[in-house]
């Protein structure tokens, strides 16, 4: 489980998050990521993993991996970044898959925030 502090709760978070924020998919999940100018209580995750994933059992233990994958990177998040992971149905059909998939979606994500690039809508800036 993530620290308490780290939980995205606000359905609004989420909302702000995957509207306006850089997005990055892969075939079994798909990662939304923005930096907010006001936020200040530190990186915040939240996980979107829907009923056409499957039964409970199977949601929570994709949930749980994706945590898992989360919690690897967090020290490389800014302060102000809310991240939102979404799963997608092929992350339960092919689990196995899924640490490469989020990896490779993760650096992405992380390369598009990085200085110098020139397109506000990559960086995850408000559009």
């Amino acid at each position: 489980m993530l620290p308490q502090a780290m939980r995205m709760r606000s359905g609004d978070d989420f909302t702000r998050t995957v509207r306006r924020g850089a997005r990055v998919g892969t075939p079994t999940v798909v990662v939304h990521g923005w930096r907010d100018p006001q936020a200040d209580q530190g990186p915040l995750v939240g996980f979107v993993v829907s009923k056409a994933i499957g039964n409970a059992v199977t949601r929570n233990r994709v949930r749980r991996r994706l945590r898992h994958l989360v919690r690897e990177h967090l020290t490389e998040l800014p302060t102000n970044a809310l991240l939102v992971v979404r799963a997608l149905p092929a992350a339960s059909q092919r689990p196995a898959r899924l640490p490469q998939d989020f990896g490779q979606a993760w650096s992405r994500l992380v390369r598009r925030w990085q200085p110098g690039v020139e397109d506000p809508n990559l960086m995850g800036l408000p559009r």
